[in-house]
């Protein structure tokens, strides 16, 4: 099967749309396109209990960011800094960049 295309990429910035973690925003630190989901940085964190390992041989809990679907989040807008859906457009020079349709920003 294809892997899927998605208009989030690694290390953009976005706001969580849905959820317990609502209106806070975050890096995105991973993109799972064959799941349809994001990790990002400080949203839905979970406590995990570790065993000791010969790596950490104190084991103990560890904090760590699940996966979120990506269709609870949004991108943030550059401009305005707000929620925004993203589009593409090609450039003159034949370049194909991500376009934030709330105010036609383009998106590094």
């Amino acid at each position: 099967m294809a892997k899927a295309k998605l208009k989030i990429k690694k290390g953009d910035e976005v706001v969580i749309l849905t959820g317990k973690d609502k209106g806070s925003k975050g890096e995105v630190l991973k993109v799972l396109p064959e799941e349809r989901r994001v990790i990002v940085q400080g949203v839905n964190v979970v406590k995990k209990h570790r065993k000791p390992t010969q790596l950490n041989p104190q084991g103990g809990i560890e904090t760590i960011e699940k996966s979120i679907d990506v269709s609870n989040v949004a991108l943030v807008d550059p401009k305005e800094g707000k929620a925004t859906r993203v589009g593409f457009k090609v450039l003159k020079d034949g370049k194909k960049v991500r376009v934030a349709k709330r105010s036609g920003e383009t998106v590094e």
